[in-house]
C-alpha cells in the first residue's frame, strides 16, 4: 500500500508540473537544466551567439546567454513548463523555437542551426542595409520590437525584393499581440514567395506557420491547424519544422494536436530520439500511460546513452508499476 501511494504521489507531481499554471506561480524558478549548441547549415559551431529563454505563461521569465567557442549553450534552475527560445548571432538570421522543460526528467540536448543571411538573395543589397538586419535581430531578442521594427521597415524600403523580412516584421508584430499587422506582413512575404523558384517555398512555409501561430494565440483552432497543415505540406520532408508547430500545440495545450505533429516529425525521420520524448510526456499529459511507455522505450532504443536515459527509465519503472 505504501508503495503505490509513493507512485501515486509521483504521478500526480508530474501532472502538476506540466500544467502551465503551476509554471506561471514559479515564475521560472526550479532545479531544471536544459543545455544545446548552435552550428551553421555545414555543421561548424557558432561561438557568440546569444540565446534568450523567456517562460511562456501569465507570468513572465527570461534568461539569457552567450554560446562558448563549441556553439554550446546551458540555463540552470528553471521550473518546468513551456519556454521559448531565441537564438541570434551576427550575419546570421535569427531563429525561434519552443522547448518544454521538466524538472522530472532530464531534458534533451536542443541542437538548432542557423542559416546565414548571406544565403539569402542579397543582389543589390548594400553592406550597411545588412547591418540594419543583424541589429534588428539583436533588438528582437532584446524584446525591444518596436526598435527593431524601426531598422527591418527602413531595410525594406532600402531593399523592396528582400521579401524574407517581412516575415521578420510580422514576427515582431507578432510579439506585440498586434495580429492584424503581423498577418499582412506574412501575406506580403507569400504574394512575393510566388515568383521565388529559390526559396519560395520554404519562405511560404514559414510565414504560413507564423499565421498559424497567430491563430493559435487567438484561439482560433481550426485557422491556425489550417495554415499549419499548409506549411507542412509544402515542406512535407522537413522534421523540424513538424516537431516546432507540435511545440507551438504542446505550449498551448493542445495535446492531440502536438501529438499529430509530433508523429509527423517521427514519420519523416524515425531515428529523431527527440519525438519520441516529447510524445511520451504529452501522453503522460494525458493520463495514458501505455503511450508514454511506448514511447519512452523508443527513445532509449535510439538513443540509450544520452545522458537522461536514467531518468528516462527511472520513469519507465514507475510507469510499469500501474496496473493495466
Amino acid at each position: 500500500m505504501k508503495e503505490k501511494a509513493i507512485l501515486r504521489f509521483f504521478l500526480i507531481l508530474i501532472f502538476t508540473l506540466l500544467s502551465l499554471h503551476y509554471v506561471a506561480a514559479q515564475a521560472g524558478r526550479g532545479k531544471a537544466r536544459i543545455a544545446g549548441t548552435i552550428t551553421d547549415e555545414q555543421g561548424n559551431p557558432i561561438a557568440s551567439a546569444k540565446v534568450l529563454l523567456e517562460l511562456m505563461g501569465r507570468e513572465k521569465a527570461a534568461r539569457e546567454a552567450t554560446t562558448n567557442q563549441k556553439g554550446e549553450w546551458a540555463f540552470i534552475g528553471l521550473g518546468s513548463g513551456n519556454w521559448r527560445i531565441t537564438i541570434s548571432a551576427e550575419g546570421f538570421i535569427p531563429t525561434v523555437t519552443n522547448t518544454f522543460v521538466s524538472q522530472i526528467a532530464h531534458n534533451p540536448k536542443i541542437v538548432l542551426t542557423l542559416k546565414k543571411i548571406t544565403e539569402v538573395d542579397q543582389s543589390g543589397i548594400q553592406e550597411t542595409d545588412l547591418g540594419l538586419i543583424e541589429d534588428a535581430g539583436q533588438l528582437f531578442q532584446d524584446r525591444k520590437y518596436d526598435e527593431a521594427l524601426v531598422l527591418l521597415q527602413e531595410f525594406v524600403e532600402n531593399n523592396p525584393t528582400a521579401y524574407p523580412t517581412h516575415i521578420n516584421i510580422g514576427d515582431c508584430y507578432k510579439e506585440k499581440e498586434e495580429y492584424e499587422k503581423a498577418e499582412e506582413e506574412y501575406n506580403l512575404a507569400l504574394e512575393a514567395a510566388k515568383t521565388d523558384e529559390k526559396l519560395g517555398e520554404e519562405m511560404t512555409a514559414k510565414a504560413m506557420a507564423g499565421i498559424g501561430d497567430i491563430y493559435l494565440r487567438k484561439g482560433e483552432f481550426e485557422n491556425a491547424k489550417s495554415y499549419f497543415e499548409q506549411s507542412i505540406e509544402l515542406l512535407p520532408d522537413n522534421e523540424i519544422l513538424a516537431y516546432n508547430v507540435g511545440e507551438i500545440y504542446f505550449s498551448s495545450q493542445k495535446l492531440d494536436e502536438a501529438i499529430q505533429y509530433y508523429g509527423i516529425a517521427i514519420q519523416i525521420k524515425p531515428d529523431w530520439s527527440l519525438p519520441y520524448y516529447k510524445q511520451g510526456l504529452v501522453c503522460l499529459n494525458k493520463t495514458d500511460y501505455e503511450k508514454a511507455k511506448e514511447n519512452f522505450r523508443k527513445f532509449l532504443e535510439i538513443d540509450p546513452n544520452s545522458e537522461f536515459a536514467g531518468s528516462v527509465k527511472n520513469m519507465l519503472d514507475y510507469l510499469e508499476k500501474i496496473k493495466k
